[in-house]
């Protein structure tokens, strides 16, 4: 190994172990690595572990100044998506929560989904000076979302919508004509080169008529922070939708029908409270009694499943909710965060009534959501 990639090696493990007198490295960082190294000890650098026969000096202290400065640097150091982990950690590790109901701190944030979810559970305690600031922070974060995934969503369910209105008598402007030469080719006519079709296949005519009505019903329990921010994108884009009739449920304890909010996805947020017990059982019942074409419909649960009401009562709503010809999903969370923790027992149980519970990326909802609208089978990832 040549002098220069082992000096490169020890560079890195240096930055890695940070610094200790028995890292073993015997490498001095100066310039800007001194100040990436500065960056991570404040936020890394004191192991609370008494075992570890160490303690290092770190931490960002309780000043909103010297935290913006810690911000600056680390947006400086290192990519966007290594800067929105820092500054998680920062707010779980250091409790900086408090510091973000300050405009300064907000102004100096790179906005994410998990900030947006620190933000809303912390609205009440926010000040009105940095009530404003926050909900540019929030729409930020929402604008970016509705422009990754508004365009797909409506392509998808479009064409989910579509095939479900296909007739069989279309008139001539609406017939599919690539499905019905598939459809009729055993009619072909070598003579005369050309099928004659025994059967059309079509689309409906457009019409501003309601085809399809969703309705979302959304766990806000503390857990669930970003399946709600991501919900709330989604129900706005549905909502847009003419052909999908949207209904947006939040719940804990307690039942809000955030519907007439959903043309500004930031207003549905700064509604929602997030952290409280769940009472899925009474929501569902809400819901239930909010549909009225329901072979038309299509219940989507967003929750852990954490259940704090009454769980056989809730099992039966969901049987009830599936024997009237409506369409039922289970979503253990709405995000990109990865496998959540649930309730095993009830999911299986969900499960057992034919509505297994799974967890749904943003990017996979789209896909979902046209499955159940076609009322074919889910795209259920691998566990």
């Amino acid at each position: 190994m040549t002098e220069d990639a082992t000096g490169e090696r020890l560079r890195r493990w240096r930055l890695v172990l940070g610094g200790d007198t028995a890292d073993g490295t015997g490498h001095t960082l100066s310039g800007q690595d001194a100040a990436i190294d500065g960056a991570l000890t404040a936020l890394y650098g004191r192991d609370d572990n008494p075992t570890a026969g160490r303690e290092r000096a770190g931490g960002l202290g309780a000043s909103a100044p010297s935290v913006a400065r810690w911000l600056g640097d680390i947006r400086t150091y290192f990519p966007t998506s290594v800067v929105q982990v820092m500054q998680r950690d920062a707010i779980d590790r250091l409790g900086l929560g408090t510091l973000l109901l300050e405009p300064e701190m907000l102004e100096a944030v790179e906005a994410d989904v998990h900030l947006v979810g620190t933000l809303l559970s912390l609205t009440k305690a926010m000040p009105e000076t940095t009530r404003e600031t926050a909900r540019e922070v929030v729409r930020k974060v929402v604008e970016d979302l509705e422009k990754r995934l508004a365009t797909r969503t409506r392509a998808t369910l479009t064409g989910a919508l579509d095939r479900g209105a296909r007739v069989r008598r279309p008139r001539h402007g609406d017939i599919d004509w690539n499905r019905t030469v598939a459809a009729n080719l055993r009619h072909y006519l070598p003579e005369h080169g050309t099928v004659v079709p025994e059967r059309l296949v079509g689309y409906g005519r457009a019409s501003r008529a309601v085809k399809k009505e969703v309705v979302l019903c959304v766990d806000q329990s503390g857990s669930m922070a970003s399946s709600v921010v991501y919900a709330s994108v989604f129900g706005a884009v549905l909502a847009s939708m003419r052909a999908v009739a949207t209904r947006l449920v939040v719940f804990d304890t307690e039942v809000v029908d955030l519907t007439e909010r959903l043309d500004d996805p930031v207003d549905v947020l700064f509604a929602t409270r997030l952290g409280g017990g769940t009472d899925i059982n009474r929501a569902l019942a809400y819901c239930q009694s909010r549909i009225t074409r329901p072979a038309d419909t299509v219940v989507v649960l967003i929750s852990d499943l954490y259940e704090g009401g009454i769980r056989d009562e809730m099992l039966k709503r969901v049987a009830a909710i599936k024997a009237s010809g409506a369409q039922f999903v289970s979503l253990l969370a709405l995000s990109d965060e990865g496998a959540p923790a649930y309730d095993r027992e009830h999911a299986a149980a969900l499960a057992a009534l034919g509505a297994p519970a799974f967890a749904c990326t943003p990017d996979l909802f789209p896909e979902v959501m046209a499955a159940a609208i076609e009322k074919r089978p889910l795209p259920i990832p691998d566990a």
